[in-house]
């Protein structure tokens, strides 16, 4: 007779490309959890993610599912600014909750969200910054911590996508895209960040008109670490996330060797992964099992609302420096509750 507790009923919210990965990831890779319920306006979209998963009902909107279906917890992976209908009644309903990158797309919505949950009596939240769960970055954090090549001076990081999807805006190559940065800067370092400048060098003509890409985001923390973030989201070729980082007496690098390197007929080639699902499918495996095992407990296992709330500061000087061309500094209005102290070392810088 098996002790293990009944699978975590899940509904997946949103079924793009990155909630029906999701659906996918729950049903064929993670145990102790189903999808019962997948989520999204769109008929066509709901009922092709649900396909890949048993049973799973669709609906139109998340309140019909909170009035339907029986839940334990939620996923959403809808686009930024339609986060907080769907984390402000999934607490109200007591779920456990994975909310995909960014928490919410202004201050004033991840200050909402992080008064609301604390309301509750524990964090209930855990944001998807999945960079956390990746081999690499763990080990370069490790590395940084270890002082085994003296201080950190520098991070380079490049974060490349193939193209961007219709309406793509200047302001989303910092919410949507450099966010991970903003947020794995500090992790790696282990301070926050203090200022944001960009630099935007001749323009890619490739990119949709009137979007300024690639541009260079330059995040500063508290030592004086600096993280340049190449940010080029039309770069054709695949999808290509990596970090260089300088130290007082040696270099560490991670992300380039995904793929197998082969030198035949007098050249050396490498392929490069398609999208995100490829360079990261581990790490989300990773990060969404964690999830699932921490919310039988009652807990969770990865960044919290508190680190949303971080990431989305930093955010708001980033877009405001896209516009003023200037050194923003980064000012956070609250002092880290104790309510969010007792939650994962992965969710602490």
């Amino acid at each position: 007779m098996s002790n293990s507790p009944a699978p975590l009923r899940v509904a997946v919210v949103g079924a793009g490309m990155m909630g029906a990965d999701h659906v996918s990831r729950i049903t064929q890779r993670i145990s102790g959890a189903e999808v019962v319920a997948v989520v999204d306006p769109d008929t066509a979209r709901a009922t092709a993610a649900a396909a890949t998963a048993p049973g799973a009902k669709t609906y139109a909107a998340f309140e019909d599912a909170l009035a339907d279906a029986q839940l334990d917890a939620v996923i959403i992976a809808t686009p930024g600014f339609l986060h907080e209908p769907v984390i402000l009644p999934a607490l109200e309903a007591g779920l456990a909750i994975l909310s995909e990158k960014p928490l919410s797309e202004t201050v004033e919505s991840s200050l909402r969200i992080i008064e609301a949950e604390q309301k509750l009596d524990r964090p209930h939240i855990q944001v998807g910054f999945m960079r956390r769960f990746d081999k690499g970055y763990l080990e370069l954090r490790e590395l940084v911590k270890s002082g085994a090549n003296g201080a950190l001076l520098a991070l380079h990081c490049a974060h490349r996508n193939p193209s961007t999807p219709p309406n793509y805006s200047e302001s989303a190559l910092i919410t949507d895209s450099v966010i991970h940065e903003i947020d794995t800067v500090p992790f790696i370092v282990g301070e926050p960040i203090v200022s944001v400048e960009v630099k935007k060098p001749r323009r890619n003509s490739l990119a949709p008109g009137g979007l300024l890409d690639p541009q260079f985001v330059l995040l500063e923390t508290v030592s004086g670490v600096l993280a340049i973030v190449e940010i080029n989201v039309n770069v054709q070729f695949g999808y290509q996330v990596t970090t260089d980082a300088v130290f007082e007496s040696g270099v560490a690098s991670i992300g380039r060797a995904e793929t197998i390197q082969i030198a035949s007929a007098g050249a050396i080639g490498q392929s490069v992964t398609p999208s995100f699902k490829e360079r990261f499918g581990a790490a989300y495996d990773v990060e969404v099992q964690r999830w699932v095992d921490a919310a039988h407990k009652g807990e969770i296992d990865g960044p919290s609302a508190w680190d949303g709330y971080l990431a989305s500061v930093v955010a708001d000087a980033g877009v405001l420096a896209q516009q003023s061309g200037k050194k923003e500094p980064v000012t956070y209005a609250l002092e880290k509750p104790a309510f969010y102290e007792t939650t994962s070392s992965l969710a602490t810088a």
